[in-house]
């Protein structure tokens, strides 16, 4: 039977990339809501069998500034904590998932840009998505906010974690996933995610002038390795929905 799912965006070029090609060579049902762009939230998300939230340049705490974060806020929660529905958040996708869980986002010190390490936990070994992954693995960073203090939320489990990072990936129950990297990149992310202003300044304010270049070799570098975890993510994903 083919799969209905809803992916929240919130610029045009964050799309679910690699695993957007995996879900259109399932020939699954997708619908995209351009947030920033004026588009709504379906009333109904009941009909949807996963969603997925994707990361922007904004923060989870610009309320103001993007309003409609307040009534997405309200969805994932309705979609993850009424209707247990299968999620993925990635970058400000996790930390929206970590705030309606009742944790905060915070700025990360230092901020997290490049190819970096992720340590996994001794609780991905039984976990649906992860128990294949290696006890390390590179993934691309490029955030200078993360989710913190949602030990209070006996629901939430630890997956992986950097040194900088605590909530690297974490679990909600067992169907919604926050996830603070990039998984979904493709060889052209890092070229595309510059031309967005406030991710250049982050990149050349982390890793100085003529940052891009090196960061795009390191990514096509590393890619193959990334877009197996991005396969196996996708692989068990699936048995969810």
């Amino acid at each position: 039977m083919t799969k209905n799912i809803i992916v929240l965006q919130h610029i045009p070029i964050e799309t679910p990339g690699y695993l957007l090609d995996l879900m259109k060579q399932d020939k699954y049902n997708i619908t995209t809501i351009e947030l920033d762009n004026g588009e709504k939230i379906p009333e109904n998300l009941s009909h949807f069998d996963a969603m997925f939230c994707m990361g922007g340049p904004m923060d989870t705490w610009m309320e103001e500034q993007h309003y409609w974060l307040v009534e997405e806020k309200k969805k994932i929660k309705e979609y993850v904590v009424n209707l247990k529905k299968p999620y993925l958040g990635f970058c400000l996708g996790c930390q929206l998932l970590g705030e309606v869980l009742g944790g905060n986002v915070t700025k990360s010190n230092p901020p997290e840009i490049g190819i970096l390490k992720i340590k996994m936990s001794k609780s991905k070994d039984d976990d649906l998505l992860f128990s294949e992954f290696s006890n390390n693995i590179k993934a691309l960073q490029w955030h200078s906010y993360e989710v913190n203090n949602l030990e209070n939320n006996k629901d939430v489990t630890i997956l992986g974690s950097s040194n900088t990072t605590k909530y690297q990936i974490f679990r909600y129950m067992h169907h919604a996933y926050g996830i603070q990297f990039h998984i979904e990149i493709k060889d052209d992310t890092v070229e595309q995610w510059s031309c967005v202003p406030e991710y250049e300044k982050a990149l050349e304010d982390s890793l100085g002038a003529g940052a891009l270049e090196k960061f795009d070799k390191n990514a096509k570098m590393y890619m193959r390795e990334m877009n197996l975890s991005a396969e196996i993510l996708y692989r068990n994903f699936k048995k969810l929905i």
